[in-house]
C-alpha cells in the first residue's frame, strides 16, 4: 500500500464530514432537507422528469420520491404537469424559486469556503486546486 494512504483518507473523510455538517445546516436555513436538495440539483441540470426517472437519479424509492416531491411541491420549488406529447405521463418541473434556492445555498457555500480559503495565499490555493484535480481524475479513470 502506498505511503500515507490511512492519512489521506482520513483527512478527507473528516474534510466531508465538515462539508456535509455545514451543508446541513445551510439547508436547514432554507427549510430542505439535503435529499430535497439533491432533487432541485438533478432537476435544475437535467430538466424536467418523472418521478420514476427522478427516483432513479436519486437513488430511492418511488414512493419515498413522490413525498419528497410532494414537499417541495407544498413549498413552491417544484411543479408538476402533464407532458405535452403523452398526456399520461406528468413531469416535475423546476420553478423560478427552486432556481432561487439552489443559488442562495450555492453562494452560502462558496462564502463559507471562500472564507476558509481566505487565509491561504494564491500558490496554495492554486496547489490545492492541482492536487484535487489530479485526485479526481485519477479516481475518475477508476471506476
Amino acid at each position: 500500500m502506498p505511503e500515507h494512504v490511512v492519512e489521506i483518507e482520513q483527512q478527507l473523510r473528516q474534510i466531508a464530514g465538515v462539508v456535509r455538517r455545514r451543508g446541513r445546516l445551510l439547508l436547514e436555513q432554507f427549510g430542505i432537507t439535503p435529499p430535497q436538495f439533491d432533487a432541485l440539483i438533478i432537476l435544475d441540470r437535467s430538466g424536467d422528469l418523472t418521478i420514476g426517472e427522478l427516483s432513479s437519479r436519486l437513488y430511492l424509492a418511488y414512493s419515498t420520491t413522490t413525498d419528497l416531491v410532494d414537499r417541495l411541491e407544498r413549498a413552491g420549488f417544484v411543479v408538476r404537469s402533464r407532458d405535452t406529447a403523452d398526456r399520461r405521463v406528468v413531469l416535475v418541473k423546476l420553478q423560478e424559486t427552486g432556481h432561487l434556492v439552489i443559488e442562495k445555498v450555492m453562494d452560502a457555500r462558496r462564502a463559507y469556503l471562500g472564507g476558509v480559503l481566505e487565509s491561504l495565499d494564491e500558490s496554495e490555493r492554486l496547489q490545492i486546486l492541482r492536487v484535487l484535480n489530479l485526485l479526481h481524475e485519477r479516481m475518475h479513470g477508476s471506476d
